[in-house]
């Protein structure tokens, strides 16, 4: 059967393309008769299919032209997966530890088989709403984030690469429209799509409606999502774009991914675990308290930006005379000069990750899209209890992130807002 045009699959059509596609159907051994498929997409964009025989397995995932949550009302273009299949091969060929291996690509069909993530392999973001402590989580994303920002920025490329690689890039202008949409626009004014845990938290929205302070430093944040071309960043790289074990972190899902800010993947990362941490409340039992486990989550907060920084300045160092063209070593030639420059490039990303981070914890409660570790509370009352704080922290962090110098001051302010 030959696949000259972009249909969307069904299982039956599916077992077809598999196939008729050698680099899928060797990995199951072309044993077709005791192949199983489940679909098992439970986001807002796409199709996933999970594929397995006794000979082996792959995972399937086809962009359709639509916002699969919203529906056909929402056109949303198919070209993402094309973007997506780019970032997991780049990102995988950086960091091959952290991101599952692409087997196939197909453009027309919008269709990318990958590696299965086998149990006990876990959303994040389940994880942390069951409870469930993950030892290397901060060491494995730290990892992540500092070998991807880093080998994609001019602090390791020289201009001319840079340039050819952010064209590449800009054709996913799409999906970032829908970001500039549902991070930094409509939680700020009265938009169809937003929702929130009503009554309880209704003035609670319009107050951000009503904030001209944080309108002025949100459109600062918007400026630099569109206009800062600084690093391959993931772009979506929230708690349920990572998949998990005690020994593994697995990151998937860079759908959203452009040259941006670096500040958006780890803003986006620590955020979600800011999340996490407020909703641990609405999920504690006479059994557990989880007070513990909030205690890991602040300890993973700190440790996940304190390795960063240590693992982003090694590398920094290590290249320092390559072929980076950021700061050319014939100007910041000496000791002195190349710390102070570290420390500021540091720092600025710093406060750029807390905007970031509070401005994705703000769409994800006032916005269109918002997160199972609420969502799965399911007295709205008390679930309005946890996301209170959750904002205020946000808003906070938003329009006073240039006060806070370090991870510690920030893990202090998130305990005294509880």
């Amino acid at each position: 059967m030959a696949f000259t045009e972009f249909r969307p699959l069904d299982e039956k059509y599916l077992v077809e393309y598999i196939k008729a596609t050698p680099a899928l159907s060797d990995k199951i051994g072309n044993n077709f008769d005791d192949l199983k498929i489940k679909e098992v997409g439970d986001g807002n964009l796409n199709f996933v299919y999970i594929v397995v025989s006794p000979a082996g397995s792959f995972v399937i995932k086809q962009a359709i032209p639509y916002v699969r949550c919203i529906g056909e009302a929402w056109p949303m273009t198919k070209e993402r997966a094309y973007f997506e299949a780019l970032t997991l091969r780049e990102h995988g060929r950086l960091s091959p530890e952290n991101v599952p291996e692409v087997y196939h690509f197909d453009r027309i069909m919008s269709v990318i088989g990958m590696r299965y993530l086998e149990p006990p392999h876990i959303i994040l973001r389940k994880g942390l709403v069951a409870g469930i402590e993950y030892p290397l989580l901060a060491e494995h994303i730290s990892d992540y984030m500092a070998k991807t920002l880093y080998h994609t920025s001019l602090l390791y490329h020289t201009t001319t690469e840079h340039k050819h690689n952010v064209a590449e890039f800009c054709g996913n202008v799409e999906l970032c429209r829908l970001t500039e949409q549902v991070v930094f626009s409509d939680p700020y004014k009265v938009s169809e799509y937003n929702r929130w845990t009503s009554p309880y938290l209704d003035h609670d929205a319009e107050a951000v409606r009503e904030d001209n302070i944080l309108k002025l430093e949100v459109a600062e944040l918007k400026s630099k999502f569109c206009e800062r071309a600084q690093a391959l960043v993931h772009g979506d790289l929230h708690t349920g774009s990572v998949m998990v074990t005690h020994d593994s972190t697995q990151v998937i899902d860079p759908e959203f991914a452009f040259y941006g800010p670096m500040g958006f993947d780890i803003g986006a990362f620590i955020g979600n675990l800011i999340l996490a941490f407020y909703a641990q409340d609405g999920h504690a039992d006479q059994g557990n308290d989880r007070k513990a486990y909030k205690e890991w989550i602040l300890r993973t907060i700190k440790e996940t930006w304190s390795l960063f920084y240590k693992k982003f300045i090694a590398l920094w160092d290590e290249h320092k005379d390559g072929s980076g063209e950021a700061y050319l070593p014939g100007i910041y030639n000496n000791p002195e000069l190349h710390q102070l420059v570290q420390i500021k490039f540091m720092q600025d990303l710093f406060h750029d990750t807390l905007g970031f981070g509070a401005a994705k914890m703000i769409r994800r409660i006032v916005g269109v899209a918002h997160v199972e570790d609420f969502e799965s509370i399911p007295d709205a009352s008390k679930r309005a209890q946890c996301e209170q704080p959750a904002l205020d922290l946000a808003k906070m962090l938003l329009k006073e992130r240039r006060k806070f110098q370090s991870i510690d001051e920030v893990v202090s302010a998130i305990q005294q807002l509880q």
